[in-house]
């Protein structure tokens, strides 16, 4: 259902995380933080980094609370889930923290609610914005996905540790660069059409700002943000950097709403060809097409060197389909355009065809 945008007296909103606390060495908090929930955290901790930040997430729980750190196997599975849960059932805990990558803190945050109970998201890349978000991508135990999920309340606190985030490789935050280069131009887009949000309803106004904030901040900060995270150092660019591609798109997207970008890439991942690559280097692909089914030239060929600068694909070869054969274009294109889908909150009427056409022009 579509509303005028400029409709008087319709029922808009926007939601946020409770609470968001960036910059070097806030690791040391997450006790401190964890304290102000009760006297029992459960902590899942992602695989990947589970040796690594370990003994630094003990010093954190010093003096309290008491802590049980769990072993996250991989998958943002109903398995996972429900283990986590009942494990924080078990032990008692007053809160759940998520410490890793996307899959670790969509299932704390699930678990989270399914455990009525409090949640902080402590993420170690920024590659995404779904730290902040009130959703979770549930996978079936081969790694497919199996649905989306969507949660009653954004985390109650994301603390993030620019220290933490500029050791890791700087692919991932170029991949969040793409996932936030999306937010304005969707939320451009719903807020043209009056499509509704994640909220179901259309955003205030200020949600379209933020989503504005967070382009022009990629835009100015990205590829020195890149050079610091090469050098390892939580500079200033990667410190506003880290705050656009997990806060503003975390707040713009669900505000603003999502179109094209995302119509896109989950086309793209109907084909194995793209499975190896992140999800910001796949929605920067759909931000191209989408400017291309506008007729956006001028748009397109700014955002499309501004990819090249932060190490972004532009091709469809740079995702991995070095053979973009009418099959596999018809593919990605009926996924994108089916019915429901939000490439349909675009103020311009969007088909399969014209889907192809724009995927032809990035090949």
């Amino acid at each position: 259902m579509l509303v005028k945008a400029d409709q008087a007296g319709a029922v808009r909103g926007a939601r946020f995380p409770g609470r968001y606390i960036q910059g070097a060495g806030t690791i040391a908090r997450l006790g401190e933080e964890a304290r102000g929930f009760g006297e029992k955290a459960i902590v899942l901790l992602d695989n990947g980094v589970f040796d690594l930040l370990k003994a630094d997430i003990e010093a954190s729980f010093a003096n309290g609370p008491d802590i049980e750190i769990v072993r996250h196997g991989g998958e943002c599975s109903e398995w996972a889930i429900a283990n986590l849960a009942e494990a924080a059932r078990i032990a008692g805990a007053s809160v759940i923290v998520g410490a890793g990558g996307g899959k670790a803190l969509d299932t704390a945050k699930a678990a989270a609610r399914d455990a009525a109970l409090p949640v902080i998201v402590f993420p170690t890349i920024a590659a995404s914005d779904a730290p902040c978000s009130a959703l979770a991508v549930v996978y079936n135990e081969d790694g497919t996905v199996a649905y989306d999920t969507f949660l009653p309340s954004n985390p109650d606190l994301v603390l993030v540790d620019t220290a933490l985030i500029a050791k890791a490789p700087a692919r991932f935050l170029a991949a969040g660069i793409g996932d936030a280069l999306a937010t304005w131009y969707e939320a451009e887009s719903c807020r043209r059409s009056g499509a509704f949000n994640c909220m179901k309803m259309p955003g205030v106004p200020l949600a379209y700002e933020v989503a504005r904030f967070c382009r022009d901040t990629v835009f100015e900060f990205g590829a020195l943000a890149l050079g610091e995270c090469d050098a390892r150092e939580a500079g200033p660019a990667l410190e506003r950097v880290v705050e656009a591609n997990i806060l503003l798109s975390g707040i713009g997207f669900e505000s603003g709403g999502v179109a094209t970008a995302h119509a896109v890439h989950h086309g793209l991942c109907e084909l194995d060809d793209v499975h190896h690559h992140l999800h910001g280097e796949k929605v920067a692909i759909g931000v191209l097409a989408g400017l291309k089914l506008h007729g956006l030239e001028e748009d397109y060929e700014r955002v499309r060197q501004f990819c090249l600068t932060v190490r972004l694909p532009t091709k469809l070869g740079d995702i991995g389909i070095t053979e973009a054969t009418p099959e596999k274009l018809a593919i990605v294109a009926k996924r994108a355009c089916r019915s429901g889908e939000i490439i349909h909150n675009e103020p311009i009427k969007v088909t399969e065809n014209m889907v192809v056409e724009a995927l032809k022009a990035l090949v």
